[in-house]
C-alpha cells in the first residue's frame, strides 16, 4: 500500500473507535434482550426457544462483533495492503458463510414463522454488507481511498442492522411477555 494509503488509513482512527464502541456496548445489550427473551414464558418450549434465539439474536451479536473485529483490524498498526486486504476479506467470506448458517436456523426453528422483513434484515441485508466487505478488500488494491469508505459503509452498514434487529428483538420479547401475562394467553383486550 503506497504511504499515502496509510495516511488516509490512519484518518479513520476516530470512526472505527466509535464504531467499535458502539458495537461491544450493544453486544451487552444484546445479553439483556436475550436474558429478558428467556423471562418471556413463551409457550414453544424451551428448545424452540433456544434454536428461535440461535436464529434471530445470535446473528445481531456476530455483526455487532464483526464490527468490532473491523475496529480493531483497521486500526492495527504495520498494515500492508495484503494484510488488511486479506484481514477484510476474511471478514467478508466469513460473514457469508455465517449468513447461510442463519438461513439454515432461521429454516429450522419453528416457535416463529420468518416474514420478509425478517429475511431482508437477517439475511439479505448482511449479506450486502459482507460482499461490500469483499469488494472493499479487493479495492484496496486498486482504488485504496474508495476501498475504505465501501469497507467503513459496510460497518455501519452492519451496525445499523444490528440496531434494528436488536430493536425488533426487544419489541417482539416485549409483546410475548405482556400477552402472556394476560388472562387466557394473551388473547384478552
Amino acid at each position: 500500500m503506497p504511504e499515502a494509503a496509510f495516511s488516509l488509513l490512519a484518518g479513520w482512527d476516530s470512526f472505527y473507535v466509535i464504531t467499535g464502541s458502539s458495537a461491544a456496548a450493544l453486544t451487552g445489550l444484546m445479553f439483556v434482550v436475550v436474558a429478558l427473551s428467556g423471562e418471556a414464558r413463551l409457550t414453544s418450549g424451551p428448545e424452540a426457544s433456544v434454536a428461535t434465539i440461535r436464529a434471530f439474536s445470535t446473528p445481531t451479536v456476530v455483526h455487532f462483533g464483526a464490527v468490532l473485529l473491523l475496529a480493531a483490524l483497521l486500526t492495527t498498526p504495520g498494515h500492508t495492503v495484503l494484510t488488511l486486504s486479506g484481514s477484510v476479506g476474511a471478514c467478508g467470506f466469513a460473514g457469508l458463510c455465517f449468513i447461510r448458517w442463519v438461513m439454515v436456523q432461521m429454516r429450522r426453528q419453528t416457535a416463529y414463522a420468518p416474514i420478509a422483513a425478517d429475511w431482508e434484515w437477517h439475511v439479505r441485508w448482511p449479506a450486502l454488507a459482507y460482499t461490500c466487505l469483499l469488494g472493499g478488500a479487493a479495492g484496496l488494491w486498486w482504488r485504496p481511498a474508495t476501498a475504505l469508505v465501501v469497507v467503513a459503509a459496510a460497518a455501519l452498514f452492519l451496525l445499523y442492522i444490528g440496531i434494528h434487529n436488536a430493536w425488533d428483538a426487544a419489541i417482539y420479547v416485549s409483546v410475548a411477555r405482556r400477552g402472556a401475562e394476560q388472562p387466557g394467553g394473551g388473547h384478552g383486550a
